[in-house]
């Protein structure tokens, strides 16, 4: 029976079957739930690489914009949700990788999986839809304002930018969209994964 047991729970992690020992089948489970956890940190890291560069461009603006009160108003408050969005990413990083109370792997993932379906289902998981398009059409004035080297406010009475600074949103948020939707069915999927091996873990127990 036990037997079985070890062949059916094996199945699920390796489509190469071939019967492993109990200590086997956990190593294979532990390979397998750091293989998925890293999909979700290298989103993450990549996110704080974007946040970073992102923070660079607009010190490096403002400060060549620094006569321009609209312009550093307008790259501020884009900082600022740009350093609230490092420090989540930082956290939940180190959040999701941490196990300082030496907790079982059957437990650790399972922490895991109630924090992660609480980002991607969550109360404010969908939040950013309403936060990326104010902030891709802030990011636009900014790029727009700099490489145009006009003052802010000559930028925003001028109709020709206007329309440039519209198409370019539009256009924008299309690709962001298209993005954030791939990367969340991407998460998705992988928070699935991980419920499976959960599964699996307290079928071996």
């Amino acid at each position: 029976m036990e037997t079985n047991e070890l062949k059916n729970i094996w199945k699920k992690v390796d489509a190469g079957f071939n019967l492993k020992t109990k200590e086997e089948l956990n190593q294979a489970l532990a390979a397998k739930t750091k293989k998925t956890i890293n999909k979700f940190l290298l989103i993450l890291s990549i996110d704080i690489v974007v946040c970073i560069g992102m923070l660079v461009f607009l010190i490096i603006t403002a400060l060549n914009r620094q006569g321009d009160v609209l312009y550093l108003v307008n790259n501020s408050v884009i900082g600022s949700i740009v350093i609230i969005s490092l420090i989540v990413s930082l956290l939940s990083l180190n959040k999701l990788y941490s196990n300082k109370f030496n907790l079982s792997l059957k437990d650790w993932v399972d922490q895991r999986i109630k924090m992660l379906s609480g980002w991607l289902l969550g109360k404010y998981s969908k939040l950013y839809i309403v936060l990326i398009p104010i902030l891709l059409v802030m990011i636009n004035l900014s790029i727009h304002v700099y490489y145009d080297h006009k003052p802010f406010i000559e930028v925003i009475k001028n109709e020709e930018s206007i329309v440039g600074l519209m198409v370019g949103s539009l256009v924008g948020l299309f690709v962001a969209f298209f993005v954030l939707n791939k990367i969340r069915k991407f998460h998705l999927k992988n928070l699935e994964s991980l419920k499976e091996l959960h599964a699996s873990l307290c079928n071996e127990q």
